[in-house]
């Protein structure tokens, strides 16, 4: 035991568990502590809404826009702050010196349907009234048939390292931006819809998404904003009897499916491949000025007159991003394809594929049929963050000077404690562990390997154990608890119990009832296993969208226990089918 102890607690320490990376010397110069987004001093990439928006905004959250010819969108700002194509058309090709390209829809052909609409992105980002996504001008405009008032649709350069090989040119292959919407809280939303037709970066692509990957991207948006992870979001989902032939599992079986758009909104959908194509292809002036552009609109706390302002970003950013990938931990998210072109430099999650939740614990989770060496596993994504980050930093290179580089690799090193630190903080709290304790390290990492050894699922282990009264741990009395069932065969169950309920027991002020309560609400008992999707793709696909809405509707509240959920058996052991379930890039 002693022995098991030690091993245990030193994988911990180099974070074997989670791949966690060596701790490291940290300059702290640029970095922000951890700081709860409930808490109003905590700091905001973006600018505080001014005093006009709050005035002219200042009417009842009941008074929407139920006309769309009133719901106005700009690409003003992106259109006078950078040279666009001098080429026109959506024909594929290579592009130089410019950000964007203009590029208009291609209308998936009818009949249309909406399939699934977001109420709370609707009405409380777009100011929209939601009976208007009833209507066929809402079909039209959110498919790519009509443009909104003041659209001029444009397609994104960027380049990526896809597996972590320089993949040169990517881009929006079968995505269109469609401006930016300035909402009555002074919020600035930069919309765009997906599967919308080709662009000059689709490449060998027709530019269309299926229904399977778009009901996926709709209901994963939706539900890791619902969890509190940082995300781009999805208003709706359009299908359409369109056929698109895909070869899912590239194994030359083609079939054919639908086409099918989602409306998806984030701050912006800027990513490290928009910077990295720019320093690939030696444009640092046009570098340089989508960086500043970046800085003012979403780092607002850096002065452009900085001349550290390129450092202090890539400080934040680095810090963000350990940030980002600890919250997919905690939560069993993979997210499958953790390309340079897949993340954001405003460290939210975008561009939902292949991911997966992973249900028995395993670092080895591989959510991706099509990543064959597990390079995007769950245990790796710290390890791609880091490398990410590298890339990163090589894009910058070209506009700091060698100290700043320098300090820039300081920084980068500093990776490692600013993720650890963040990912003992979010297990403590599943664990409702308060205060310190220096063997809480040791607790967390043993009760993770006898999860392993166990395979005992990660979702509802977590929280069971929320749920569990001091009584019925102390008895082990785990009637219908599935997830601590498997748990509690573990040879060792005993001795972690014990130590576990030694450190509560020395948490003063802190009562079973308000332990569970805080537990109840970082473990969630609904997350979107892939047999779940997979379940409302099936029905969708035989245009039943019925499951898809009862999904959105219960992740939208993934920490409250819901009728409607346990009936559909979306927290009891996930069925034996589900675990011949594969998804791949295909889309």
């Amino acid at each position: 035991m002693v022995e098991w102890r030690k091993q245990s607690a030193e994988m911990f320490r180099v974070g074997m568990i989670f791949a966690v990376l060596a701790a490291v010397s940290f300059t702290p110069v640029h970095v922000q502590e951890f700081c709860q987004s409930t808490n109003s001093d905590c700091p905001s990439h973006d600018k505080n809404p001014s005093d006009t928006f709050r005035s002219r905004w200042n009417i009842s959250v009941l008074n929407l826009i139920e006309d769309l010819d009133q719901f106005r969108v700009s690409c003003k700002k992106l259109i006078e702050s950078f040279p666009m194509d001098e080429v026109d058309g959506n024909f594929v090709r290579t592009v130089k010196n410019c950000i964007f390209s203009k590029s208009i829809p291609t209308p998936l052909r009818g009949p249309l349907r909406l399939a699934a609409v977001s109420k709370d992105v609707i009405e409380g980002i777009l100011d929209l009234d939601v009976a208007v996504t009833q209507s066929e001008d809402f079909l039209n405009y959110a498919s790519g048939g009509r443009l909104l008032p003041g659209s001029v649709p444009l397609a994104h350069r960027y380049g990526g390292h896809q597996f972590g090989y320089w993949a040169g040119q990517l881009g929006d292959g079968r995505a269109h931006y469609l401006g930016q919407y300035t909402n009555r809280k002074g919020e600035v939303w930069e919309l765009q819809l997906k599967g919308s037709g080709k662009t000059p970066y689709s490449r060998s692509g027709d530019g269309r998404a299926v229904i399977r990957s778009s009901v996926r991207e709709f209901l994963c948006s939706e539900a890791m904003h619902s969890l509190g992870i940082p995300t781009s979001r999805a208003a709706s989902l359009i299908v359409s009897d369109e056929p698109v032939f895909r070869d899912q599992f590239y194994n030359g079986n083609v079939r054919t499916e639908r086409g099918a758009v989602v409306l998806r909104l984030a701050k912006s959908w800027f990513r490290i491949g928009s910077l990295e194509i720019l320093a690939q292809s030696g444009e640092v002036d046009l570098l340089r000025q989508l960086l500043d552009f970046v800085i003012d609109k979403h780092f607002t706390p850096i002065s452009l007159d900085d001349p550290d302002k390129y450092l202090v970003f890539f400080s934040t950013v680095v810090n963000e991003t350990a940030h980002l990938i600890a919250q997919w931990m905690s939560v069993g998210f993979a997210h499958g394809v953790c390309n340079t072109d897949n993340f954001s430099l405003l460290s939210i999650t975008i561009d939902y594929g292949p991911f997966g939740f992973m249900e028995s614990y395993n670092p080895n989770f591989i959510p991706n049929s099509s990543d064959d060496e597990g390079r995007y596993r769950i245990g790796a994504q710290a390890n791609i963050g880091l490398f990410n980050l590298e890339k990163l930093l090589m894009a910058l290179s070209p506009v700091l000077s060698k100290k700043q580089q320098k300090e820039a690799n300081i920084i980068l090193k500093g990776y490692g404690d600013v993720y650890q630190l963040r990912i003992h903080q979010l297990f403590k709290a599943k664990l409702g562990l308060l205060g310190e304790d220096e063997d809480d390290g040791y607790l967390i990492a043993f009760l993770l390997r006898m999860m392993e050894e166990t395979q005992s699922d990660f979702t509802m282990t977590f929280r069971q154990l929320s749920e569990v009264s001091d009584l019925q741990l102390h008895s082990r009395d785990f009637t219908q608890m599935w997830a601590l069932e498997d748990l509690s065969s573990h040879e060792l169950f005993s001795d972690w119990l014990s130590i576990y309920l030694l450190r509560l027991s020395r948490q003063q002020n802190d009562g079973d009832v308000d332990r569970q309560n805080k537990m109840k609400n970082v473990n969630p008992r609904y997350v979107l296993r892939n047999w779940m999707a997979e379940s409302a793709i099936r029905k969708a696909e035989s245009s039943d969208f019925s499951e898809v809405e009862l999904l959105h509707h219960i992740l939208s509240s993934p920490f409250v226990t819901q009728e409607t959920a346990e009936e559909a058996g979306y927290a009891a052991r996930p069925p034996q089918w589900a675990r011949m379930l594969k998804v791949s890039c295909s889309s």
